[in-house]
Parts: structure tokens; sequence; C-alpha cells
């Protein structure tokens, strides 16, 4: 489902989702097709994510002000996660691709990257960060029905790697204005990374 608004020459893109939804995947889709991506590289790849997290550091501190940056990422792509969408300010026009994935999937991929840091994940933090997450979701569509400048696309990351890169990465290049390049988008999937995967 998307909401269609006319394109600006300042929009910024964002890729957004909650965490292990999909955004790094998405991220290196829009690179491919043709779009610079906002990153610094100092969250190094990983097991986790072998292809790399394409983070830009400044993001995290848009809660306390940091938003100067902003003015350089128009006709760019940066990742935000969606507990930070809330705090983009007013003055820039937005759109979003928000990476959609199931739960269960999430809370098994959080739980594998917390276990490879050596973390432990009991069943009582994992309900809790169920009941968080599905807050900020819950949360989401009233904060965009207030936003003007905000304009989603929402992407299924099982659909989008179970064989629907076709379609998605159309309705992907039509909510951008066209111009990407879907077939080089489309080699970026790598069903093998598709590590959590649900039974449907």
């Amino acid at each position: 489902m998307w909401r269609r608004r006319r394109r600006t020459a300042d929009s910024i893109v964002i890729v957004s989702g909650l965490p292990r939804s999909g955004t790094s995947l998405m991220m290196r889709m829009l690179e491919a097709g043709g779009l610079t991506p906002m990153m610094d590289g100092i969250r190094q790849a990983d097991g986790d994510n072998p292809r790399g997290y394409y983070e830009f550091e400044r993001v995290k501190k848009l809660r306390t002000g940091d938003v100067d940056w902003l003015e350089d990422a128009a006709g760019k792509v940066v990742k935000v996660v969606a507990t930070l969408l809330y705090d983009l300010p007013d003055a820039y026009t937005y759109r979003v691709v928000f990476m959609s994935r199931s739960m269960s999937e999430i809370l098994a991929s959080q739980r594998t990257m917390l276990a490879n840091r050596g973390e432990v994940v009991d069943a009582g933090l994992d309900r809790e960060m169920a009941r968080i997450f599905q807050g900020h979701l819950e949360r989401l569509d009233g904060w965009l029905a207030e936003k003007p400048n905000v304009t989603m696309l929402k992407i299924d990351h099982n659909k989008l790697v179970s064989g629907g890169v076709g379609e998605s990465t159309a309705r992907i290049d039509h909510f951008l204005g066209g111009g990407l390049d879907l077939a080089s988008m489309a080699k970026v999937i790598e069903p093998d990374l598709y590590r959590q995967r649900e039974r449907r």
C-alpha cells in the first residue's frame, strides 16, 4: 500500500523498518538501482549482515537535534530505523520505503544476532521486544496521516525475497518517480541470506 505525492527535487529517500526487517538489503537494492546511499562505514559488515549495514551514524542523533546533515541528503537514500522516523524535521520532503516483515522472523533474527554477540535472550525479553515493536507499528500510521511532507511505500520482505522481486521493484520504481535499474536491483537478492524464514 502506498500514497503518491508529487515528487520534488529536494525529496530525501528514506529506507526504514523495524530492526532485522531487511532495511540493509533495500539500501543495497536502491544503490544498485542508481541512488546514492548516505553511509559512513563506521559499522562494519559481519556474519549477521555480510553485505554491510549501510548506516549513517548521525541518524542516531536525530532525537538530540542533529539534523544539519539532511541538507546534503536531497536525492540520496539514507537508512532510518522506524523508531527515529518521528524525529525527522518537517522542513524536508521524505519518500519512505518501509520494510515489513513477520514479527516471528524479526524476533528470530534478533535472537540470532544477539547470540552471535554473546548475549542471552530469554522468552520474557522476546515477548517484551515484540510488544515494543508492535507499538511502533501501531503508532506509524497515525504519524503518517499527520505528515503531508511524508509519503510511504510498504514492501513485504518475505514476498521480495521469495520470488516477488519483479513486482516489488516495479512498485518501488513507480513510487520514486521512475528511472531505477530494476535488473541490477533484482541481482542483489541472495535467498541464501534469508536465514530466518517463517513457513507460510
